[in-house]
């Protein structure tokens, strides 16, 4: 994809173009849900983000599509409620890229902060009876036996268990495929373009914006969003004038780290564990060969961009996971680690896990008199759809010409015609049966990272060796070129580590040679 520009350069020469409808700033999961819906009713749309999609917190997240269990109890019914029915739609009409997750809650009489039995049953039933299941089976009570706590990798006393389903996504590919929704209904989308400032002149807003290579580009928009994830308070500052109600700090920060290990027990079933603390560790399958646990909540201050997982963050997990697991993995076990800041919209919050997990809207219009300005506060991962659709009944207003809300049956790239978890399981037999040189592995990997777009990399392809050079664990020169020519893709990190999750098997050299491919421009 060409690099592309603005239409005035610094100095105002040049250009001409007619404005965008909606400016976009964040390419995370709400921004790209916000062009996304923009976009097919019919404006026309620009989104700016400074690094990769999904380069912040989006791809670093527990990978769940889910209503948030542990939300109830701080009575959030609404957001668990509309979390819970997103789910639904994603599992429905986009089963390649959001799949069914079990999820054992494990009981011990030697757990001090264990909820009573009473308690949790209620709020289980709850949790399937908000909203519509869709495929998911009700929650249940387990006796577990010696056998199925070996498979689980559970101590002896813990001798029952809950189980619920929720959902699992690959949260960078979900981003991905979301952007490409947007371009192919029209928007633009330019990663690697940060905004710098916008001022309103003329009726109109006047954004600039710098690319990675140094240059700077002006363009102009009817309506601007900030969307900015953990940035939104900084990129407020930006927006001038700033407004009284803007200079102030709406976000709690809150970082959550991850630990990837390999594979501590046998079962694909995750495991939600209590803590003394009164917070909960998840367990939870990460591909085929390695388990995610996490997270934690603590305060952040500083650049979002910075965030590390430190020393503390790694002691509270590996020890959270002692009191359950028959044999507790030690600090040396880890083969990865990551971090994210998430932003709440609760600056007074006393506790990081009770801070609101609701989005806010902030629509400021001046009673109709100026170019609006919409920031969104927080937000959920599986909430992106609602929230997009959201976005634009507010801004419908401002534009006569847009068309109806249209995204609540509406299945992402590669979604097309699969009709739930059975629907993508009978399609990737059909896959298997097609392309009988690829290996099961692979040819999971590929109907979920592609869906029914698997076409647009595998092609007429006979053999592996008509997929092009191999780099590693599966990954071919045809796939990566495609992810280059239609999903962004630019550096070895966006291919690894949010396109897929190949960064955990690839070793040095072979990420080296992949990084020297893209370099070269052969993609």
């Amino acid at each position: 994809m060409a690099e592309e520009t603005g239409d005035r350069d610094r100095n105002g020469r040049g250009g001409g173009q007619a404005p965008f409808d909606l400016i976009i700033i964040g390419g995370g999961v709400n921004g790209c849900a916000i062009a996304r819906d923009a976009a097919g009713r019919g404006l026309k749309v620009l989104l700016l983000e400074a690094r990769d999609l999904a380069g912040g917190t989006s791809s670093a997240s527990s990978k769940l599509i889910h209503g948030g269990l542990r939300y109830l109890k701080y009575g959030e019914f609404r957001l668990v409620r509309e979390a819970l029915a997103e789910r639904a739609r994603l599992l429905a009409h986009s089963p390649h890229i959001a799949w069914p997750q079990r999820i054992l809650i494990p009981r011990a009489p030697h757990h001090p902060r264990l909820a009573p039995a009473l308690l949790l049953r209620l709020g289980l039933w709850l949790y399937d009876h908000l909203a519509e299941r869709g495929p998911l089976p009700a929650s249940e009570g387990l006796h577990l036996d010696r056998e199925m706590r070996g498979r689980h990798g559970l101590v002896a006393t813990a001798a029952r268990a809950f189980a619920y389903w929720d959902g699992a996504t690959a949260d960078g590919r979900l981003v991905a495929l979301i952007a490409r929704d947007a371009a192919e209904r029209g928007a633009r989308i330019l990663p690697r373009t940060a905004f710098v400032q916008a001022c309103r002149k003329a009726g109109l807003w006047q954004v600039e914006a710098r690319t990675a290579a140094g240059g700077t580009s002006i363009w102009r928009a009817r309506a601007l969003v900030n969307a900015a994830g953990p940035w939104a308070d900084r990129v407020n500052g930006c927006i001038l004038p700033v407004s009284p109600k803007r200079a102030e700090r709406h976000l709690t920060l809150v970082q959550g780290s991850h630990l990837v290990m390999r594979r501590l027990f046998e079962s694909d079933d995750g495991l939600l564990l209590p803590q003394a603390d009164g917070r909960i560790v998840f367990v939870l399958p990460f591909g085929p060969d390695h388990h995610l646990i996490g997270t934690t909540e603590r305060r952040f201050t500083g650049d979002p961009a910075d965030v590390r997982v430190d020393e503390d963050e790694i002691a509270y997990l590996l020890t959270a996971l002692r009191p359950w697991l028959a044999r507790p993995p030690e600090r040396e076990e880890i083969v990865h680690a990551f971090a994210g800041v998430r932003p709440l919209f609760d600056p007074k919050a006393r506790s990081m896990s009770a801070a609101s997990r609701h989005y806010v809207l902030d629509l400021e219009d001046g009673g109709g008199s100026v170019a609006p300005l919409l920031v969104v506060y927080g937000g959920k991962l599986t909430s992106f759809r609602a929230l997009g659709e959201h976005a634009l009944d507010l801004l419908a207003r401002f534009f006569a010409d847009a068309g109806p809300a249209w995204t609540k049956d509406a299945p992402l790239p590669g979604g097309e015609g699969l009709e739930g978890p059975a629907g993508f399981l009978r399609f990737r037999q059909r896959c298997a049966e097609r392309w009988p040189f690829l290996d099961a592995a692979l040819c999971e990997r590929l109907t979920r990272a592609y869906g029914t777009r698997i076409t647009e990399v595998l092609g007429d392809a006979r053999s592996l060796d008509d997929l092009g050079r191999h780099f590693g664990h599966g990954l071919h020169a045809r796939e990566v070129d495609h992810l280059v020519q239609r999903e962004w893709a630019r550096t070895a990190d966006d291919i690894l580590w949010r396109r897929s999750l190949l960064g955990l098997d690839f070793a040095p050299d072979q990420t080296r040679a992949l990084a020297r491919y893209l370099a070269s421009g052969e993609a």
